[in-house]
C-alpha cells in the first residue's frame, strides 16, 4: 500500500506564459491528480506584469497609481495582493499532500525552506518572519507565497524576485505588509544574476525537501 502511494514528481518548465495560461494549466493539472490520473508536479514560470488579489485581499491595497497596463487577476489561493513579471521565478507545486503531510503549516514551512537553501547556495542569509509567510533579508522580502489546497492536493505556490522591476511593487501594498519592504537576489547581491542560473538549484533543493518527506 505504501509503495503504490509513491509517485515521481514531474517538473515542467513554462517558461515565459501569460498568467491566464498557467492559472488554467494549474486548475487542470489539480483536477488530475485529485482524481488519481496525474503524478505531482512542479510548474516553474516567468510571467508579464501582473497583480494578483487573493480570495479575502483587500482592492485598496492596489493603489492608485499603479501602471494602467498591469493587468489584476483576483484567483482562488490565500494571502493578499502581489505582484508577477519578468525576472521573477514563479513555482506552481501541485502535490497530493496524501503523500507528504496532510499539514498546510508544514506545508507552507517546507516551500520557505526550498527558498532559503537555494538563496545560501549564493551566499544569501535569509529567514522566516514570525506570524509572517514569506522568506526575507532583514526587512524586506525576497520571496512570497500563497496556496490553495482542495482535497489535500496543493496549488499556486511561491515567487522569487531574482531581478524583477521592484519599481512595480510601487502600485501595492505587497502582501498586504505597510511596515516592510521587498527586494531581489540582484539587488542583495550587486550584481547581475539571471533566472538560469538559480532554476537548477532551485530544483534540486526542492526534489531533496519533497522527496525525502514522500510517504
Amino acid at each position: 500500500m505504501i509503495e503504490s502511494m509513491k509517485k515521481t514528481i514531474e517538473i515542467q518548465d513554462l517558461g515565459r506564459i501569460d498568467y491566464q495560461s498557467a492559472w488554467d494549466l494549474q486548475k487542470d493539472i489539480q483536477s488530475q491528480v485529485i482524481a488519481g490520473n496525474h503524478d505531482d508536479v512542479l510548474l516553474l514560470a516567468e510571467h508579464e506584469p501582473v497583480y494578483t488579489l487573493g480570495k479575502n485581499a483587500d482592492e485598496n491595497h492596489i493603489l492608485q497609481q499603479n501602471p494602467n497596463d498591469i493587468k489584476t487577476f483576483r484567483i482562488e489561493r490565500g494571502g493578499d495582493v502581489t505582484y508577477h513579471g519578468p525576472g521573477q521565478l514563479v513555482g506552481y507545486p501541485i502535490l497530493d499532500l496524501n503523500r507528504y503531510k496532510r499539514s498546510v503549516s508544514w506545508y507552507m514551512r517546507s516551500l520557505e525552506e526550498v527558498i532559503i537553501q537555494t538563496l545560501l547556495e549564493f551566499k544569501i542569509t535569509s529567514e522566516r518572519k514570525d506570524g509572517l509567510t514569506g522568506v526575507w533579508v532583514d526587512d524586506e522580502k525576497v520571496a512570497a507565497f500563497g496556496v490553495r489546497v482542495s482535497r489535500w492536493v496543493t496549488m499556486h505556490g511561491f515567487a522569487l524576485n531574482v531581478h524583477p522591476d521592484l519599481s512595480h511593487y510601487s502600485g501595492i501594498i505587497p502582501c498586504g505588509i505597510f511596515e516592510y519592504g521587498v527586494t531581489s537576489m540582484a539587488k542583495l547581491l550587486d550584481n547581475p544574476i539571471e533566472i538560469h542560473e538559480v532554476k537548477p538549484i532551485l530544483i534540486q533543493k526542492f526534489l531533496n525537501i519533497f522527496k525525502s518527506e514522500e510517504n
